[in-house]
């Protein structure tokens, strides 16, 4: 079953998000047309960029927010909410609509990269599953990205789902390929969004038989000589020796897992070129992040597997994206612009529009422009600069064009263009700031 397409999604959420609609329902505010926005304060340490992820997943999480009778009946036996409160659950669906930055689009801190509007009631209760998805996706895709610039070309495939949660494995294979990867090992998110699967054996096939020799006849006689073979159970030197003389010059691949790569890729390189095997690619494992994989651009490396460092964002496991009311519906019935004043946590009023100024053929800058309803319909986009915000969801009604593989597929192709239009110290991996600042401005 996957849980936020196959069952509902209601419960996904906060205790207080449930308890904010009771009392609204009963004060009369529950109604009021509200603006809510996500976005994150600062990126991960030293991160020059981060990339959206999780749009078209949550589109499908919200579609599935429907509270079935046992959600139900979970909420009044735990007296959670009101009868009244439970009766205006009993017909909920999402009405609203949503808009927000592109899967595979770069964001940077204060950047909205969604609007959820709609009423009180129907807004409040989708706050911990947006955060959820996005801040896990975006992590995940903002580390894949790193590491596929890394990579410079070369295949990274995704090898992660031992390493995380069971689904969280599926939505970090999905995330994964928005950052720039090719494949997963994850039957089930190959399977769910169509991705390309890969995968031949472990150790531990190995280790079953009476010698390295017969493993590599058995997996030759099961998948052809275009396999890839695991050399680093035992020699590497030996088990190269024996794949060649198994598989004969044909051999598809090798892979290594363990030891200093970079040496034994040059050592198995070599050999393989001499035994003549010659097309025989060298695929590197064994818990590679994006610095690892920028330490072996010399090496002879044809493509990487990434597992944990990817599923964890690479030592930023979340994106820290909030989800903050910043318009509502006055007693008046006009929309007012609203932001907390905490310290260090002070929110920029009304809702926003967001751009994107370009020179050159690079981007320049974050533009971030706020305002009430009526000073925004009357904004005019300055030349050179492109509009970030797309519609997901109007009036409840999903965009198909962001759901899908298909989609999935034009959001991969959007980091990549994107990226190359930012300027060239994203592709650094050393710390420093965001390379574009974001500019706010509001107006009247």
């Amino acid at each position: 079953m996957n849980p936020t397409t196959d069952a509902s999604t209601s419960l996904l959420t906060d205790m207080y998000e449930y308890t904010m609609l009771d009392a609204a329902l009963q004060d009369g505010t529950a109604d009021r047309r509200c603006v809510f926005e996500v976005y994150t304060r600062h990126l991960p340490d030293g991160r020059r960029y981060g990339v959206t992820a999780g749009a078209g997943r949550l589109m499908e999480a919200i579609g599935a927010f429907r509270p079935s009778e046992d959600d139900l009946r979970f909420l009044a036996d735990r007296h959670i909410v009101s009868a009244r409160t439970l009766r205006w659950l009993e017909g909920y669906r999402f009405s609203g609509s949503i808009s927000g930055y592109r899967e595979g689009e770069p964001f940077f801190p204060d950047s909205p990269v969604l609007q959820v509007e709609g009423t009180f009631a129907e807004c409040t209760l989708l706050e911990t599953l947006v955060l959820s998805v996005l801040n896990y996706d975006s992590a995940v895709a903002s580390a894949a990205s790193r590491m596929v610039s890394a990579a410079g070309g070369r295949p990274c495939m995704d090898m992660g789902a031992r390493r995380t949660n069971e689904w969280a494995a599926v939505s970090a294979a999905r995330s994964a390929v928005i950052g720039g990867f090719q494949g997963t090992s994850n039957l089930q998110a190959a399977k769910l969004y169509d991705l390309p699967a890969i995968g031949t054996a472990a150790h531990c096939f190995t280790l079953l038989h009476d010698s390295e020799r017969d493993a590599f006849v058995s997996q030759i006689q099961a998948f052809g000589k275009g396999t890839t073979l695991l050399t680093d159970t035992y020699s590497v030197e030996e088990a190269v020796r024996t794949a060649v003389e198994v598989a004969g010059p044909d051999l598809g691949g090798v892979r290594l897992d363990s030891g200093d790569l970079a040496s034994l890729a040059q050592q198995v390189r070599t050999q393989l070129d001499t035994l003549g095997a010659t097309k025989a690619t060298i695929t590197v494992t064994n818990d590679l992040d994006e610095y690892a994989i920028a330490a072996l651009s010399r090496a002879p490396v044809d493509s990487y597997g990434v597992g944990t460092q990817l599923v964890t964002g690479s030592g930023a496991p979340t994106c820290a994206m909030v989800y903050k009311l910043v318009e509502r519906e006055g007693a008046d019935g006009s929309m007012v612009p609203v932001a907390k004043r905490s310290a260090g946590k002070a929110s920029v009023p009304g809702r926003k529009l967001a751009f994107r100024s370009y020179a050159d053929g690079r981007a320049t800058a974050e533009h971030v422009v706020a305002g009430g309803e009526r000073a925004l319909a009357g904004f005019h986009t300055p030349d050179g600069w492109r509009g970030l915000l797309v519609p997901y969801i109007s009036e409840g009604q999903v965009n198909p064009e962001f759901v899908g593989h298909d989609a999935l597929l034009r959001a991969r192709d959007r980091r990549t263009q994107a990226l190359a239009e930012l300027p060239i110290a994203a592709m650094s991996l050393m710390k420093g700031e965001p390379v574009l600042p974001t500019l706010t401005q509001v107006i009247a």
